[in-house]
């Protein structure tokens, strides 16, 4: 079974500026997504798909390739994850390079490690189309309002006040790190979540998606707390 880690890594981060290759505790970010990726030793190939010249040359220095630079169309602000998946899956085949499996990892992941990525993929040998890891929501999303422009609390669910906290269902979020996956079904289903996607609880002490500034500095505090 071959097998490849794709590592998107666009250069026109607004939120946060040159996210993808900012420093985090003495390395760009990217670099510990692209070791994790090595250290498992699961991968054919581990690469980096990006449009960026700072992003290659980044990427390069730190082990993984950049055999192809992203196309524009998958450059914009409107381009999916999966958009990015399927036209690196395309430009390997047009190179004559087939796999069987892959793993999409963030580049903005530092809480990615080889033991995760080894466990999705003994998840992903049951046979199921995805595999992600989720992290739970602090709090009942049966809970949740919305304020109107009045300032009037409007409840997102018709949930039952008299419900006690602790009795209800638990939810949980994408947890922002990587996806492993079937690539004949993602080809297929044109979607990395089915209804056959398994997930892996994360403690949320231990991991933080990163979209804002604040996002950033949460993720260090974490980071430096209970990982290095």
């Amino acid at each position: 079974m071959k097998r490849i880690a794709i590592i998107p890594a666009r250069g026109g981060s607004k939120r946060i500026p040159n996210k993808n290759i900012k420093d985090f505790f003495g390395k760009p970010i990217i670099a510990y997504s692209i070791q994790a990726a090595l250290d498992s030793g699961l991968y054919d190939e581990v690469m980096v798909s990006t449009d960026s010249e700072s992003i290659k040359e980044v990427a390069l220095r730190y082990g993984a390739k950049v055999p192809f630079m992203r196309s524009e169309g998958n450059s914009n602000d409107f381009a999916t994850t999966v958009d990015v998946l399927l036209e690196v899956i395309e430009c390997y085949r047009q190179g004559g390079h087939e796999f069987d499996a892959a793993t999409c990892i963030y580049a903005c992941a530092p809480f990615t490690s080889a033991d995760l990525l080894t466990a999705s993929f003994q998840l992903l040998d049951k046979g199921c189309d995805c595999v992600f890891p989720v992290l739970p929501y602090s709090h009942p999303i049966q809970r949740a309002v919305e304020v109107s422009e009045e300032g009037k609390v409007i409840p997102f669910f018709n949930a039952d006040d008299t419900t006690r906290t602790q009795d209800f269902k638990h939810a949980f979020h994408d947890a922002g790190m990587f996806y492993t996956f079937d690539v004949l079904k993602l080809l297929v289903n044109r979607s990395l979540r089915t209804q056959d996607t398994l997930a892996i609880e994360i403690d949320e002490l231990c991991a933080h998606d990163i979209d804002s500034e604040n996002d950033w500095k949460l993720a260090e505090l974490k980071y430096k707390m209970f990982v290095k």
